[in-house]
C-alpha cells in the first residue's frame, strides 16, 4: 500500500522557489550535494530556512576548528569556506527576520575570514573608503606573480563575497587577482546603504583602492558580474575607463519597474535592500537600472553569457547589450542554461576566466 501523506504539511512556497530556483548554485558555488538535499528537504516552512542552513555551517565551522587544532591549515581552510556558503545561503533571501539573517550573515564573514590565510593562494580582508563609511571585499593574488592583473567581482542581489571561492580559483590559477567586494546594498554593504543603479560610483572606490596598493597592477583591471551584478559590471565600464575587460552573468539590460514572475522571495529582498517602504518604491529603483543610455560607451572588450531556461532574466536582455557595445563581444547563449547557467556551469566558468586571462 502507498504511504500515508496525509499528515505531511504541504511545503511553503516560498521554500519551493528557493530549491527550484537556486539549487544548482548551492552546489556549483561550494555546498555538499548531499547538505543541499537533506537541509533543504527538511524544511517545509520559510521560516525554518535560515535556522535550518545555519545549524549545517555550524558542522562545517566545528570541523575547519578540529582540523586547525591538528595543524592542517588546508583542510581546516577548506571546512571553513563551506561553513561560510551555509551560513550564507540560510541568509540570502531572509529578509523576513533581520535579527535571524543578521546572526546568519556575520558566521558566513567571520567564517570566511577564518578560511582567507588558510587557503591556497591566502586571501586578504580589505577595507574601501566609499561616502564617508567602509565597503569590504577580499583580496586574493596569484602565486609567483609580481604585480598582477585583478578582476574586481560584483555581487548581485543576493550574492556576497563569501560565496566567491569557486569563481575566484578559476581566476588566480589563470594568474589573475581576484577582488571580491561587498556594494552599497549588498552583502556587508547591505545596512549602511541602499542598492545603487549608478554602481560606477562603488567601482570608482574599489578602482582607487587598487591604483594605491603596490602589490597589482591598475593599469590591468577587469571586472566582472553575477545576476544584478551582471548588470552593474558593464555599467561601470561604460563610465570607468580605467577597466580593460568586463565578464556580465545573466544581468539585466533594463530592469522594469514591475516584479511580475519573480519569486516573491526574491521580491521582498529587493524591495529591503534598496530600502524602499512600498514595493511600488521599490519598482522605482529597479526602474533605474538601465544600460540604455550609456551601453554605446562600453568600447572594452565584453564577455556576455545568458541561458534560454533563466527565468530571472531573459535572453533578450543580453542580446540588447551585446547589439550596443561598441568593443569586442563575445555573447553566449547557453541553451537550456538557468539564471547564471549553474546547471551547465562548465560551460562558461573556466572559459570565461581563459578569456579574462588573454585580455589582462
Amino acid at each position: 500500500m502507498p504511504a500515508d501523506t496525509s499528515s505531511t504539511p504541504p511545503r511553503d512556497p516560498r521554500v519551493e522557489a528557493a530549491i527550484s530556483h537556486w539549487g544548482p548554485r548551492f552546489v556549483a558555488n561550494g555546498v555538499p550535494f548531499s547538505d543541499f538535499h537533506e537541509v533543504a528537504g527538511s524544511v517545509t516552512r520559510w521560516e525554518d530556512w535560515c535556522s535550518a542552513w545555519s545549524a549545517r555551517g555550524d558542522i562545517h565551522n566545528a570541523l575547519g576548528e578540529k582540523a586547525l587544532a591538528e595543524n592542517h591549515k588546508l583542510t581546516a581552510g577548506a571546512h571553513f569556506t563551506r561553513a561560510a556558503v551555509c551560513h550564507h545561503f540560510g541568509k540570502f533571501l531572509f529578509v523576513n527576520d533581520m535579527v535571524q539573517m543578521k546572526a546568519a550573515h556575520d558566521k558566513a564573514i567571520a567564517a570566511r575570514n577564518k578560511a582567507l590565510p588558510l587557503i591556497d593562494p591566502p586571501g586578504e580582508r580589505v577595507a574601501i573608503a566609499y561616502e564617508g563609511k567602509l565597503l569590504f571585499g577580499n583580496l586574493r593574488k596569484p602565486k609567483g606573480i609580481a604585480r598582477p592583473p585583478v578582476v574586481i567581482m560584483c555581487m548581485g542581489l543576493d550574492s556576497t563575497k563569501e560565496e566567491m571561492d569557486d569563481y575566484e580559483n578559476r581566476f588566480l590559477v589563470r594568474g589573475l587577482a581576484t577582488l571580491a567586494f561587498d556594494g552599497p546594498g549588498q552583502g556587508e554593504g547591505e545596512y549602511d546603504w541602499p542598492l545603487c543603479p549608478e554602481y560606477e560610483r562603488p567601482v570608482k572606490a574599489v578602482c582607487d583602492f587598487i591604483e594605491a596598493r603596490t602589490d597589482i597592477d591598475p593599469a590591468r583591471m577587469g571586472i566582472w558580474g553575477v545576476s544584478l551584478g551582471g548588470y552593474f559590471a558593464p555599467r561601470a565600464a561604460a563610465h570607468e575607463k580605467r577597466i580593460k575587460a568586463c565578464v556580465a552573468l545573466s544581468g539585466a539590460f533594463q530592469r522594469k519597474t514591475t516584479f511580475e514572475g519573480r519569486p516573491s522571495i526574491n521580491v521582498e529582498a529587493f524591495r529591503v535592500r534598496s530600502k524602499s517602504a512600498t514595493i511600488e518604491d521599490a519598482g522605482k529603483v529597479s526602474g533605474r537600472m538601465s544600460l540604455a543610455d550609456c551601453a554605446d560607451n562600453i568600447t572594452c572588450p565584453i564577455y556576455i553569457v545568458a541561458g534560454t531556461k533563466d527565468r530571472l532574466t531573459g535572453v533578450d536582455q543580453a542580446t540588447r547589450l551585446a547589439q550596443r557595445v561598441q568593443g569586442p563581444c563575445v555573447l553566449s547563449i547557453v541553451e537550456g542554461g538557468n539564471h547564471v547557467v549553474n546547471n551547465y556551469w562548465y560551460q562558461y566558468r573556466d572559459q570565461t576566466a581563459d578569456w579574462m586571462a588573454v585580455q589582462l
